[in-house]
C-alpha cells in the first residue's frame, strides 16, 4: 500500500513568518521517509473539521508549486480542487504547469465543491448542486481535451472554448492522473468510471464496500475495467502521542487494503513537527509496504 500525506492544517507554532520554512521541512521529510504523495486542500478558509475559519490557509496551487521546488519524487495534488473556484481551462493550465515544473509529478484532483461559507465570503459564485455537477463534468471533458494536442473549438454545457491550447503539454503520459473526490452514487462515481484514473473515498462514515460495488456497476455500464481505477481512501494517521496507536493504525490500513484500496492518504496528527513524520516513516510505512 502507498501512503500520502495530506496537509490540511497550517496553524503551526511560529505562525506565518515561519510557515514557509516548516512547510518545506515537512515536505522534504515526508519524501525522505517514503510517502508516495503529498496533497493539500483547495480551500481559502479553514474548514470546521480542522479548526475555525480564520485559521491559516494557503492557496492550493501556489503551495503545490512551492512544494515542487522542495521535493524530487512525491506526487503533488489537491484533495480536491473545487470546480467552482477557477475557470476549468485555467485549472488545467495550473496542473499542467505544476506537472512540467515538478518533472511529471502532478495529479488533477477535482470535485464539485461544497463550502458555501467561503464562496460567499470571497464573492465566488456558488451555484446549486445540479449546476456544480454540470461544471464538474464540463471540467473533466475540458481536461481530457487540453491534456491532448487537439486545440479545436470545444463547447460544453457552461463553457465555450474557441481554442483550448495548452502549451507546454504536461510531461506525465498519457496525462496527469485525474482523481475525483467524493462518494455520490449517481454522479460522482459515474464520473469516476467515465473520466478518472483514481477515486478518493472517506475511510470513515462510509460503507466502502458498497461504494466500490457501485463504482464497479458504473464501470460495467461505461465499458471500463474496474481494476484500472486507482482506489484511494482518505483517513487520519493517528499514532497516539507516544506511538501507542501504531498497531491500531496499521490494522486499519490493512483492512483498507483488503477492500482493494492501494493508496491511503491522511492528515498526520502532529505533522507540523518533524518527529511524528519520522516515526511514521519508521513504524508505519514499512509495516504496510507489502499490503
Amino acid at each position: 500500500m502507498k501512503l500520502g500525506l495530506h496537509i490540511s492544517d497550517f496553524t503551526w507554532p511560529g505562525g506565518a513568518p515561519e510557515l514557509r520554512t516548516k512547510l518545506a521541512a515537512v515536505a522534504r521529510t515526508a519524501e525522505d521517509v517514503g510517502f508516495d504523495r503529498i496533497s493539500v486542500m483547495d480551500h481559502f478558509f479553514q474548514i470546521p473539521v480542522h479548526g475555525p475559519a480564520d485559521h491559516e490557509m494557503l492557496e492550493a496551487y501556489t503551495t503545490l508549486g512551492y512544494l515542487a521546488a522542495h521535493t524530487e519524487r512525491v506526487k503533488l495534488y489537491t484533495l480536491v480542487a473545487g470546480v467552482i473556484y477557477r475557470n476549468p481551462s485555467i485549472l488545467v493550465k495550473a496542473v499542467s504547469t505544476l506537472d512540467v515544473l515538478s518533472g511529471g509529478r502532478a495529479m488533477l484532483g477535482i470535485g464539485a465543491g461544497w463550502n458555501e461559507e467561503e464562496s460567499r465570503g470571497l464573492g465566488i459564485p456558488f451555484p446549486p448542486l445540479k449546476e456544480r455537477f454540470e461544471q464538474l463534468e464540463d471540467a473533466l471533458v475540458i481536461a481530457k481535451r487540453m491534456f491532448s494536442d487537439d486545440d479545436s473549438a470545444l463547447s460544453t454545457t457552461h463553457f465555450q472554448l474557441e481554442r483550448p491550447m495548452n502549451v507546454p503539454q504536461p510531461l506525465s503520459r498519457p496525462h496527469p492522473p485525474i482523481l475525483i473526490g467524493g462518494a455520490g452514487e449517481k454522479k460522482t462515481l459515474r464520473f469516476v468510471a467515465k473520466y478518472a484514473d483514481s477515486c478518493n473515498l472517506l475511510a470513515f462514515g462510509t460503507d466502502l464496500e458498497h461504494k466500490l460495488d457501485v463504482l464497479r456497476e458504473h464501470c460495467e455500464r461505461e465499458g471500463r475495467d474496474f481494476d484500472t481505477i486507482e482506489k484511494t481512501a482518505a483517513t487520519v494517521f493517528d499514532m497516539g502521542p507516544n506511538g501507542e496507536k501504531v498497531g491500531e493504525l496499521v490494522d486499519t490500513l490493512g483492512r483498507l487494503a483488503e477492500l482493494g484500496f492501494t493508496v491511503a492518504t491522511g492528515k498526520l496528527v502532529g505533522a507540523g513537527e518533524i518527529s511524528p513524520i519520522e516515526r511514521f516513516g519508521k513504524e508505519v510505512i514499512p509495516a504496510v509496504a507489502g499490503l
